[in-house]
């Protein structure tokens, strides 16, 4: 009777023990299942286009290259790239849409310098440039360059800059904008020479070389490839170049440094960035598939064609450089004072 009795009450516990442990082997059974598809996609990615947003509009420097590079893609990747134009604030507004997308390799963010230009110069931002995002490659970089107008004085930088002393201060000099990687360069320039040359913003670098080229400013702080033509063609004067080395399709054009300022150095480089908790695979392979992409003699032509150094940092040094960049804009805001907001 007693027998009977343990039995019938131990009889239920045996029921949930098993319950549990079948529960249990589901859980894990899941646990491995979606370890699986994890897996599973990563090896199979990409099996549709991957979106490229742009924080700038159709036509610009930025925009060409992820064109160039999104189409490329379609013979590493198997997929070419959808390119997708979302200006504003600077770059923050595509900046922002991308950073809230789905981390999975699929939405992609193009953008150059000013990415680590905007946490200096705007109060408050819509996202964590630091934590928000994962780099993929630093795709290309270019140089500014100091040019004055072809009958100008000044035949060489250090001209230009004894007679912008504060004593005499008879130079300004126009830039692509407010806080632009162009503006920065000139008030890094000030600083290490010591100088006060005026900054005068213009609504990108087509003014600012109108007024360079017709005599109306002494000095203008562009683009590489935007002033290009008319230094070749003889209708303005380069007196250096921002980069830490001379400017291939410029060498005869010394940079800053060489002449007395050691250590100068700010060019303008473009990258693609992944919204943050991108699998670390899917990432290998995007940075792959698009090194190899600026590999093919076609895009590096057209790369060259534009003014572009080819740059393939993959994503721990294309992070360090987006870091150190954001650092070193923010001193330079505070010391300068600069607020475009």
């Amino acid at each position: 009777m007693n027998t009977t009795r343990l039995s019938c009450l131990a009889l239920p516990r045996l029921t949930r023990t098993l319950s549990t442990a079948a529960l249990g082997l589901c859980l894990l059974s899941s646990c491995f299942s979606a370890s699986a598809q994890a897996t599973d996609s990563a090896d199979s990615f990409p099996t549709r286009a991957v979106n490229i947003t742009v924080t700038f509009p159709p036509g610009g420097g930025t925009d060409i290259l992820a064109r160039l590079i999104g189409n490329a893609l379609a013979e590493t990747l198997g997929h070419a790239a959808v390119v997708e134009n979302k200006p504003g604030a600077s770059g923050n507004v595509g900046s922002k849409y991308v950073a809230e997308r789905a981390p999975d390799g699929y939405s992609l963010l193009m953008v150059n310098s000013s990415f680590a230009i905007n946490p200096a110069v705007f109060a408050t931002m819509p996202f964590d440039p630091k934590k928000d995002f994962a780099p993929i490659i630093n795709v290309a970089f270019i140089p500014s360059v100091l040019v004055v107008p072809a009958n100008s004085p000044y035949k060489n930088l250090a001209e230009l800059l004894t007679a912008a002393k504060p004593v005499k201060n008879d130079v300004s000099y126009g830039s692509c904008g407010n806080g632009t990687p162009q503006h920065l360069a000139g008030e890094s320039l000030n600083i290490e020479a010591k100088t006060s040359i005026t900054h005068i913003p213009y609504g990108g670098c087509g003014p600012a070389l109108k007024d360079v080229v017709g005599g109306q400013i002494p000095l203008a702080i562009i683009t590489a490839s935007s002033a290009m033509s008319l230094i070749k063609g003889g209708k303005l004067r380069a007196l250096a170049v921002t980069s830490a080395e001379r400017f291939g399709q410029l060498p005869d054009v010394p940079t800053v440094a060489e002449q007395g300022y050691a250590g100068y150095q700010l060019s303008q480089w473009h990258g693609l960035l992944a919204p943050a908790n991108t699998p670390v695979a899917v990432q290998q392979k995007l940075y792959d598939g698009i090194n190899k992409a600026l590999q093919s003699p076609a895009v590096k032509d057209k790369l060259e064609s534009l003014g572009y150094t080819r740059a393939n940092d993959g994503p721990a040094a294309f992070k360090k450089i987006i870091d150190g960049d954001i650092d070193k804009f923010v001193k330079l805001a505070k010391e300068i004072k600069l607020k475009v907001d």
